[in-house]
């Protein structure tokens, strides 16, 4: 456990909020060591860094650096210095990028959308430390393509929950949120936002067409100063590096076998697979602006029996489908499976950065990117943190609790709470034990004298059972009485955060912090470690 005065952590385990598997990941169990390529070290660089140039060719980097500048030139303005410096760097062979990605939930969504992104800046610093001979930029990729809205719609701020229906409503959805117009979003939600809110957050929408844009924007407002590069691969001039993958798909289906494969080994190591592979992991972009799944073989009786693209009449032989993906990539959009592959496609990548969820998906993933020829990067696991204002580790310490206590369950909290208020513990648990002996002793003369009776004193041992019980719950509550305040102000501060009873990373938004805490960022890149895998608690400084 290390700490300072701001930052403690401690391990993720102890939080009792992680999965078996990030937690078995972090403690290198060896039945995981088949399904990663290297172990998130600092000293694991060097194969890293040694392996990626010979799969990266200079074509790649040129498509990539020149794309990057067109989406940077498209939103207008002047382009951050540390970015502009970190595209410049992106030309050069000697340039790695550390990578994570996020879907673009409306004002960051969750915090930790911002964990991940400084988890993927500290480290980038302190590979430049280590190997200096070497540049490492850090990349936000943008999940532009994914086209589930409803996860992305709304966020909470200060108990109340903003929404936006989108574009249209229901009827303007069902395809790549990223190219979503913004018609609506002002009237809906930006409009209804309290006043303190920074400009930057409403400007990132105002300013542009799409989400896609606005995301971009947003994160450059909040990361551009540290140099992140944000990456829209939902691009046609990206699409060209998808078109070896497409082929190799379409005609033999080689990421569903390999995601199989390794299912079977996760699953007798005792893991459960995070997602789901598809015989293609595959979508097309339809000509009405959807996103729909491509399906092989359809049901017999169908017009078509070799791929259909669901939700549609279309249908195509492999033949044309594979003319399709040979003279117009950017029709096809790669889905969970092969979304990492299309990332390490485009980028010169070292490691990616996520969550645990993410760290599950990616472990299916190996055989894939062994299949098709691609160097699978280090997985790291982003940096959790809880956040703890002032006033809220005031209260814990008022309550003679310290920051590491928050993450106990709430009854135990409770008792240590009470025991430090000078609370009475109340257990009536040697009084039960006197009473069964008593009735046990009546039970045996009921034996001897009257069999008949035994029965009803067994019932009258059980009545007298639940009346004493009853009792103990009743002085407890006395006993609890003498203190209600404090513990109404543990519960209520036990869920502020520890939210619905999770992380409050996956629930609260970066504003109801930096609108009071403008130094936050820094705060977090000051604390975080990415290559510690230790859970931080921030306390606000000063």
């Amino acid at each position: 456990m290390a700490a300072a005065s701001d930052c403690i952590t401690l391990p993720y385990a102890a939080t009792g909020a992680f999965g078996g598997l990030l937690t078995d990941y972090i403690a290198q169990a060896p039945a995981l060591a088949p399904f990663y390529n290297r172990w998130p070290a600092l000293e694991s660089f060097a194969a890293q860094l040694e392996e990626k140039p010979a799969a990266y060719s200079a074509e790649a980097r040129q498509r990539l650096v020149t794309d990057l500048r067109a989406q940077y030139a498209e939103l207008g303005g002047d382009v951050p210095a540390a970015v502009a410096a970190n595209l410049d760097l992106l030309a050069r062979p000697t340039t790695f990028t550390i990578t994570t990605g996020h879907q673009l939930n409306l004002f960051t969504g969750p915090l930790y959308f911002v964990y991940k992104i400084v988890s993927a800046i500290k480290l980038a610093r302190q590979l430049k430390e280590a190997y200096p001979a070497y540049d490492f930029v850090p990349v936000y990729w943008l999940a532009t393509e994914d086209h589930d809205f409803a996860e992305i719609n709304s966020f909470p701020l200060f108990g109340k929950t903003y929404s936006w229906a989108g574009p249209g409503g229901a009827a303007g959805l069902g395809g790549p949120v990223g190219r979503l117009g913004l018609e609506g979003l002002n009237e809906e939600l930006l409009s209804q936002l309290p006043p303190e809110v920074p400009a930057a957050f409403r400007e990132a929408y105002t300013s542009s067409r799409t989400l896609g844009e606005a995301t971009r924007r947003l994160a450059t407002s909040l990361f551009g100063a540290y140099g992140l590069v944000c990456l829209d691969a939902d691009r046609p001039a990206l699409k060209q590096a998808l078109r070896p993958v497409l082929r190799q798909e379409i005609e033999g289906q080689v990421s569903n076998q390999a995601v199989q494969a390794t299912n079977e080994r996760l699953t007798a190591a005792g893991y459960k697979p995070q997602v789901y592979s598809r015989p293609l992991n595959l979508f097309f972009l339809t000509d009405a602006g959807k996103r729909e799944r491509l399906e092989p073989d359809a049901a017999p009786g169908a017009d078509c029996t070799q791929i259909t693209v669901r939700g549609t009449a279309r249908c195509h032989s492999r033949a044309e489908l594979l003319a399709l993906a040979d003279a117009e990539p950017e029709r096809f959009s790669p889905n969970v499976v092969l979304r990492p592959l299309y990332q390490e496609l485009l980028l010169p990548d070292l490691a990616y950065i996520g969550g645990g969820a993410e760290v599950a998906y990616w472990f299916q993933l190996k055989g894939v990117f062994a299949a098709l020829g691609v160097p699978f990067p280090i997985v790291l696991p982003r940096n959790s943190a809880l956040y703890l204002s002032r006033a809220n580790a005031g209260k814990l310490a008022k309550l003679g609790l310290s920051p590491l206590d928050s993450f106990k369950p709430l009854p135990e909290l409770k008792k240590q709470v009470g025991a430090t208020l000078g609370q009475e513990e109340v257990s009536l648990a040697a009084e039960q034990q006197a009473l069964a002996a008593t009735y046990e002793q009546v039970q045996a003369l009921a034996q001897r004298l009257d069999p008949t009776l035994v029965k009803t004193v067994a019932a009258e041992a059980q009545k007298a059972a639940a009346a004493l019980a009853g009792l103990e719950k009743r002085l407890s509550k006395a006993a609890e009485a003498k203190h209600e305040t404090a513990y109404a102000q543990l519960t209520a501060l036990k869920d502020k955060l520890f939210p619905g009873g999770s992380l409050q990373e996956r629930t609260d938004n970066v504003l109801s912090i930096l609108m009071n805490n403008p130094g936050f960022i820094e705060q977090l890149l000051a604390c975080f470690e990415p290559l510690g895998l230790e859970f931080a608690v921030v306390q606000e400084q000063g």
